[in-house]
């Protein structure tokens, strides 16, 4: 069974955020856990802005997280990881929206879209704002927030 894990660090818009993600494989597929801290407060849509949170959260598809600018963070990662080329909210990629809790995140959950070596030298993002799931290519979830390269565990 095979273990890939991820340093993650905010970039420009959130240098503050910090954390780490592990991929474990498990029968029939892949468990993720992740586990941050630093994200921003919540804050509502206004005049038709989108909100700030709960946070977009995926893999993309290269593993560069070379910080850019705030009007362009993480700009070498690429899209989303999208191996067989399925419509946005179906992306092996697409995972659940990170909630803040006082600027903190704890999650675990399983698919079954991939296994560890499959992701080894993709990189795992965290957006600005929630996932829609449906608009094309990305779900609208905003400028990138943080950025970590998945590294397989020896």
């Amino acid at each position: 069974m095979a273990t890939a894990s991820a340093i993650i660090r905010g970039g420009p818009l959130a240098p503050s955020l910090s954390g780490s993600i592990y991929f474990t494989d498990v029968a029939g597929g892949v468990q993720v856990c992740v586990s941050v801290r630093g994200l921003p407060r919540y804050k509502p849509a206004v005049n038709n802005q989108s909100p700030i949170g709960p946070h977009g959260f995926h893999i993309h598809q290269t593993g560069d997280c070379s910080p850019g600018t705030a009007e362009n963070p993480f700009p070498s990662t690429g899209e989303h990881w999208n191996p067989d080329n399925q419509p946005h909210g179906n992306h092996a990629g697409d995972f659940p929206v990170l909630f803040s809790n006082n600027g903190r995140a704890l999650m675990c959950f399983f698919t079954d879209r991939f296994m560890v070596r499959d992701i080894v030298d993709k990189s795992i993002v965290i957006h600005e704002n929630p996932d829609d799931y449906r608009t094309q290519p990305a779900g609208n979830s905003g400028k990138k927030l943080a950025c970590g390269v998945i590294r397989l565990m020896l």
